[in-house]
């Protein structure tokens, strides 16, 4: 087991896995901005250290910084979070040339599922059901109309290295075709660097399911259910729950199964998470994250498995504890994202929180790394907290949650 790990990331996030390491009795560095040197997280660490000021590129993102914090601190591993550095193959790559541990996949892993046309060959490969599209990226427009012809309108065209909806428009005819490739190219372009873009068959109404992943590195694999992230704003989720609503206990253990088992012959190392669009009792792969996911508390809830804990193991050479006929799911989880921002017109609002009251009682887990008297600041994700509530079924989660909003008080800010 490790004896010191570095948290490189911020927020709520931070704080999940510093508990998580105090558990096992390691040691937990923080690295923070000057923007957060108040922050709760750096509060709470056995050590911190200021990697710079508060934009994220001369901070949170350089990797010259959280390295030299490491060697500092003699930390043997880092904890990536999610979002920053957390799925960056160079970073992984630089802490293996420097005896570091990544707690996550392998640099390798992360590129492949990082380019989504190669991640989507890959998924085939591996037996996952993709989405009908294009093989490849999509340099022409006549190519475009013979792919688009071939699968039927309407299509969706994505960047290759996107995500969050930027470098995405779909054509409803080939009259819209020309417009939507040139525009998602040149979205792709700005937005990544990289105006690479294929074409996929557009599902109209689709549910948004992912399966939580975990492999040990070893040619072992298993999964731990679903969650539901359908509810969304501009391809950002709000609202994520599990077990999904619209799936029954075959299908949750089909889909399972084949994840599982690509994991296992992709020899994958850690937590992952596969997305696909599910309609008329099909699956369709999107995308793998090759990290923890901001929604994993509703899968520790109906599980009752601690998923940064394995994660921990994994990295440290430990393997999984658990097997897959362990897993066993009881009752239904939500979780709700409180982001500070307009709840109309969904801008930002950083400022200082006046007062914070959490709900409580059965059932409720609330993730934040805030407090009364914390100033908000404007340079970062305005998530500040998720609600997560467990019950024995999704109606009385559901009046539970109702219960839980009710009693969450953040004053001083607009939050949705």
């Amino acid at each position: 087991m490790f004896q010191k790990i570095l948290i490189a990331n911020r927020g709520e996030i931070a704080l999940r896995v510093l508990r998580a390491c105090k558990e096992l009795g390691i040691q937990t560095v923080v690295v923070h901005s000057t923007a957060d040197a108040d922050a709760m997280h750096v509060r709470l660490a056995d050590e911190s250290v200021c990697i710079g000021p508060p934009p994220s590129r001369d901070s949170y993102l350089n990797i010259h910084q959280i390295v030299a914090a490491c060697e500092i601190t003699g930390a043997d591993a880092v904890h990536p979070g999610y979002g920053f550095l957390s799925e960056n193959a160079k970073f992984a790559d630089i802490l293996a040339a420097h005896n570091i541990t990544f707690i996550g996949p392998s640099g390798d892993h992360i590129r492949i599922m990082g380019d989504k046309i190669e991640a989507k060959r890959t998924a085939k490969r591996l037996g996952i059901p993709v989405v009908p599209g294009s093989d490849g990226a999509v340099t022409d427009q006549k190519e475009a109309r013979r792919i688009a012809a071939e699968i039927g309108y309407p299509v969706i065209i994505k960047a290759s290295a996107g995500g969050g909806g930027r470098g995405m428009k779909v054509a409803l005819t080939e009259a819209d075709l020309e417009v939507a490739l040139q525009t998602a190219s040149t979205e792709a372009g700005a937005a990544f660097g990289d105006d690479a873009v294929y074409i996929e068959k557009y599902l109209e109404k689709p549910r948004h399911i992912e399966v939580q992943v975990f492999g040990d590195g070893f040619g072992r694999g298993v999964h731990f259910g679903e969650r539901d992230c359908s509810l969304q704003r501009r391809h950002q989720k709000v609202w994520e729950e599990a077990p999904s609503p619209a799936l029954n206990a075959e299908e949750r253990a089909r889909i399972g199964g084949i994840c599982a088992k690509a994991i296992a012959d992709l020899g994958y190392s850690g937590a992952g998470t596969i997305e696909f669009l599910y309609e008329n009792g099909e699956f369709y792969f999107i995308e793998m994250n090759t990290r923890l996911q901001v929604e994993h508390p509703v899968t520790e809830a109906i599980t009752g498995i601690d998923l940064v804990h394995e994660q921990i193991r994994v990295a440290s050479g430990g393997g999984l504890l658990v097997k897959q006929e362990d897993i066993k799911f009881n009752g239904h989880a939500i979780e709700c994202r409180i982001n500070a921002e307009d709840p109309r017109t969904f801008t930002p609002s950083p400022g200082t929180i006046t007062h914070f009251h959490t709900p409580g009682g059965l059932g409720i887990r609330v993730d934040s790394g805030v407090y009364s008297g914390y100033k908000i600041p404007p340079y970062y994700d305005s998530l500040i907290g998720k609600l997560i509530v467990h019950g024995r079924n999704r109606v009385e989660c559901m009046m539970r949650l109702r219960r839980a909003l009710d009693e969450f008080v953040v004053d001083g800010i607009k939050t949705t």
